[in-house]
């Protein structure tokens, strides 16, 4: 008996030890990042959360080359830009949790011209406002207009109260009346949670820093 207690012991710590499978990231992968420190980035998890194990409050699109992966999003330094995965997964030098999402099989025919759109729209400035505009872009917007055309995502009447309290959080008041403008409760948007939500996506898994092999379409 103890000796088959024994080779179990055996079998279990093995299996332990085995190493983990990489993520080989693909064109075309969103990247959804962890809610990091900062009332803006805060404040769009605590109103938009959709289940107990996502806290996203950015997410981007991955675009692999010979030089390896690069992300195309929109955020408030930069705008739309493309950057490093490297610069991606730490952003202000801080490293972030960043969950890989694939476009379904029946979906991913979109992915090239999603991509060549969303290198068109380089260059443009933050959508501080989350009001949709076709002069700037905020994250998840960057992603819908990109994937639009093929309908892969649907905008839904944004919310900016708590879920808890009913109310506004402070920082959103303090953000839109920094802006000179009214919240936006109600009108069209969407939002990384609702995005990590759909049934377009599947789960890949978690972009451990430094152990990501890259795959080429």
């Amino acid at each position: 008996m103890y000796k088959y207690l024994s080779i179990l012991v055996l079998l279990f710590i093995s299996a332990c030890r085995q190493p983990e499978t990489q993520i080989q990231v693909q064109t075309g992968d969103l990247l959804f990042r962890q809610t990091i420190d900062g009332k803006l980035s805060q404040a769009i998890d605590q109103v938009t959360q959709t289940a107990a194990e996502t806290h996203f409050s950015h997410v981007g699109l991955a675009e692999v080359d010979s030089a390896g992966v690069w992300v195309l999003h929109a955020e408030p330094e930069k705008g739309t830009c493309r950057v490093s995965l490297d610069e991606f997964l730490h952003p202000a030098h801080d490293s972030v949790l960043v969950v890989v999402y694939r476009l379904k099989p029946a979906w991913r025919s979109s992915v090239p011209e999603a991509l060549e759109r969303a290198n068109q729209m380089l260059g443009k400035p933050y959508n501080f406002s989350y009001i949709l505009s076709d002069s700037a872009h905020y994250c998840s917007e960057f992603i819908y207009r990109a994937f639009a055309p093929d309908s892969v995502f649907a905008l839904a009447p944004m919310t900016f109260k708590d879920p808890q309290t009913g109310e506004f959080p402070e920082a959103w008041v303090e953000h839109y009346q920094k802006l000179g403008i009214e919240i936006p409760e109600g009108l069209p948007g969407c939002n990384p949670n609702g995005m990590a939500a759909s049934e377009r996506l599947e789960r890949i898994g978690i972009l451990k820093d430094g152990e990501t092999e890259v795959q080429k379409d």
